[in-house]
């Protein structure tokens, strides 16, 4: 299972490179804002920072809801580095963008998916990555784990290269549940992924080694 991180926030995604797990980032308008990062041409750097760290996968999306612009802002994205992926909603026009992009060789991440029959479309359109928003389905007292079963099924069933990548991670449980069923990535904050790492026998275990040390050598 690949690790992405989801956020703009550069000294979180250098913590998490340094931890040496980290395969990609996903990011979107509203982490950049939260970051601070405002203005197109800041925005833009921002991305480019993001692949100076990271070796893998870096989505950027794509702010325009029609076709042309979708092209037009998803061209300019690709051109900034060869890390970019653009990222594209689930719409009418968005499957047409990702169909455009994938003909072209460029990679695309289609988001906002909440069912079966969207990602199926997204991989016949030639997707990269479909992004399954699990954590936004349980919000609303909706199985989002049974999602990523159910595109994992259809995608074994036909061959479909596109990875599930499952979005709106919360929690360590959300993550371990996700390997457990097939999703190819995940991505979630930092905070989920270094949970990952807890554990309180751990924690009891490595006291009681270190005690033990000391009580047999002191000087």
């Amino acid at each position: 299972m690949k690790f992405f991180i989801d956020t703009a926030n550069l000294d979180q995604i250098k913590e998490a490179q340094e931890l040496g797990v980290l395969d990609g980032v996903t990011t979107n308008p509203s982490l950049m804002a939260k970051e601070g990062i405002t203005g197109k041409n800041n925005i833009l750097k921002h991305y480019v920072d993001i692949c100076n760290i990271v070796e893998g996968d870096v989505s950027a999306e794509v702010i325009a809801t029609d076709l042309e612009g979708m092209i037009k802002e998803g061209e300019e994205l690709a051109d900034l580095h060869e890390q970019i992926v653009v990222k594209l909603p689930m719409t009418k026009d968005g499957v047409k963008a990702c169909k455009y992009f994938s003909d072209k060789g460029i990679k695309t991440n289609v988001t906002l998916v909440f069912s079966a029959g969207q990602a199926l479309l997204a991989a016949k359109a030639g997707a990269t990555y479909v992004s399954p928003f699990i954590g936004r389905l349980d919000d609303v007292s909706t199985d989002g784990l049974n999602l990523i079963q159910e595109i994992r099924e259809i995608y074994d069933n036909y061959g479909f290269e596109t990875e599930i990548l499952a979005a709106s991670v919360r929690h360590t449980m959300h993550i371990v549940n996700c390997a457990k069923i097939g999703a190819d990535v995940m991505t979630g904050p930092l905070s989920a992924i270094t949970g990952l790492l807890k554990h309180p026998l751990t924690d009891l275990g490595l006291a009681q080694f270190i005690a033990d040390y000391e009580k047999g050598n002191k000087q």
